[in-house]
């Protein structure tokens, strides 16, 4: 069957057609389009559908769009867009008949068993239960969470907003930064730190603690582009003191929370590190800072010891797995 699939983020909307047969899938055509460039979905989907009509037939079975955001009741309202998307509205103007909108660490969730082994890079092999829960979690534009529970012959996902969780330092320079962001913001949440944003903000709290400490080169390459891929960049490739500070406070704040979902959950099926940011810093990751603040849980540290942890470094992965769920609420699949 032919499906349509959508990874809606804050920074970008990934769409594709694809082919779904029993056992994988084949991409008939797919494209990307920077978000805040549209100030509604449908215009967005309908240039895309046109774009692919040049190419390929749109006899679509159904569709399936993964959201940033909370979804209810066939409405989804994007956390960082100005988006209110309508599976029945998009039904409508799309006219197909079968559309469904997931939240995007769902999407993400269904994706993990599209995946193959080069997709994924183990930060902890842990001892696996074929068909125990899996919780999943991934830094961007904000912070997503999931959690996954095996029912019958496949995984249903669950969609959570643990992003947005009261942070917890865990030593005095974290205690300092939620000083420092409670100023700026009131209520401190994981998002507030453990994000793209989170990253610059960060950076920011560390460079007005210490100001001499900023270098003239990333000061200037921070002038304009995206601060917080250029803070990551700065860190790991050009040894900047100011941004692997930053990048290891961050490290260090995302291993904890993961760490929490994972208290939460206790996922023996595996902790999934997912969104656009951990494949670029995937070396860091694997340095130890995150996988020591995943364990640091005082008693409990000898169960998360025990959890499989890997990281997605496939940035297609809510794309994915939006085309499997299209393909399931077909009814042939």
């Amino acid at each position: 069957m032919r499906v349509l699939a959508g990874d809606i983020g804050g920074t970008k909307t990934l769409l594709q057609i694809a082919d779904i047969f029993p056992n994988t899938f084949r991409v008939v055509f797919e494209k990307t389009y920077e978000s805040r460039r549209y100030p509604e979905f449908l215009p967005l989907v309908k240039e895309f559908l046109k774009s692919a009509a040049a190419h390929t037939d749109l006899i679509l079975s159904s569709a399936c769009f993964g959201v940033a955001g909370p979804v209810k009741e066939r409405e989804a309202r994007t956390t960082n867009l100005p988006w209110h998307i309508e599976a029945d509205a998009c039904v409508r103007e799309l006219k197909i008949n079968n559309i469904a909108l997931i939240n995007d660490f769902q999407a993400v969730g269904y994706g993990i068993d599209g995946l193959e082994d080069h997709d994924v890079v183990t930060l902890q092999a842990g001892v696996e239960q074929s068909t125990g829960p899996r919780v999943v979690i991934g830094a961007g534009t904000g912070l997503g969470e999931g959690f996954l529970v095996w029912n019958s012959d496949r995984y249903d996902i669950f969609p959570s907003e643990g992003g947005h969780v009261d942070f917890g330092p865990t030593d005095d320079i974290q205690l300092e930064l939620y000083q420092h962001l409670r100023a700026r913001f009131g209520r401190v949440t994981y998002e507030r730190v453990v994000s793209g944003p989170g990253l610059e903000n960060i950076y920011t709290f560390l460079r007005e603690r210490n100001p001499s400490a900023e270098s003239p080169e990333l000061k200037n390459a921070l002038s304009g582009g995206d601060a917080a891929a250029t803070i990551s960049q700065f860190a790991t490739e050009h040894n900047d003191a100011l941004a692997a500070q930053a990048l290891e406070l961050f490290c260090n704040a995302y291993g904890a929370q993961a760490g929490n979902l994972a208290l939460t959950c206790l996922p023996t099926g595996g902790v999934y590190i997912a969104g656009g940011i951990a494949p670029k810093i995937i070396e860091k990751l694997k340095s130890g800072t995150f996988m020591d603040a995943f364990r640091n849980k005082g008693r409990m540290q000898p169960l998360l010891e025990a959890m499989p942890v890997r990281v997605i470094v496939n940035p297609k992965v809510g794309l994915i797995g939006a085309a499997l769920m299209a393909a399931r609420i077909s009814g042939r699949q």
